[in-house]
């Protein structure tokens, strides 16, 4: 109830998934600590699939139970996250229409990842990290219909790194389903395995 005795509507809580290399499930327990309570979870737990299942048994159980009934996808890119298959599946699914209506999609950056976005003139520039995220997701960037974001204290000493409020990202990227659907770049082919360094 308010000061006025009315009953108060609870805000609108989004389904949100997170998409991250096994490697950063610290960075992935975190984001759920720090931000769980703005949104309902639809992410993969440890424990919920077998990893030795097929792999196309996995994706389709990852799209139907996981992402099917989310309308937010965060992905989150560490230093080797732009080589695993299974987060260019996710991105591919969120941008899917098939796949439950399009997912608005934020890219996070989380430490450890191997580059700031800043040119040799240090200009702020994201191209300069698109060799190290997956061409669905540099493309998506491009285009405009997904945005951009640190983990919070990341690079916030580099001028041009903004900080906003999480429900506010949230909200502008459910938004931008309907808004930007026509900036939707998914016509990359789908890793069929995982990339190892050179």
């Amino acid at each position: 109830m308010n000061e006025y005795g009315f009953q108060t509507q609870p805000k609108e809580k989004h389904n949100v998934f997170v998409s991250f290399h096994n490697k950063d499930q610290y960075y992935r327990d975190q984001f759920d600590t720090l931000f769980g309570h703005l949104f309902n979870s639809r992410s993969v737990d440890v424990g919920d699939i077998d990893p030795e299942n097929e792999d196309e048994y996995i994706k389709k159980l990852i799209q139907e139970k996981h992402i099917e009934p989310s309308s937010v996808v965060f992905a989150l890119y560490g230093k080797e996250t732009h080589q695993r298959k299974h987060v260019d599946w996710e991105v591919s699914a969120a941008l899917n229409k098939k796949v439950g209506g399009h997912k608005g999609l934020v890219i996070m950056l989380i430490p450890g990842f191997p580059i700031a976005p800043y040119n040799a003139f240090n200009q702020y520039d994201e191209s300069v990290i698109f060799p190290y995220l997956h061409p669905r997701t540099a493309a998506n960037l491009k285009s405009g219909y997904a945005d951009l974001y640190y983990w919070p204290g990341l690079f916030t000493n580099f001028p041009g790194v903004q900080t906003f409020p999480m429900e506010d990202i949230i909200k502008k990227a459910f938004l931008k389903r309907d808004s930007h659907e026509h900036l939707i770049d998914n016509g990359d082919i789908q890793y069929k395995r995982n990339l190892s360094w050179n």
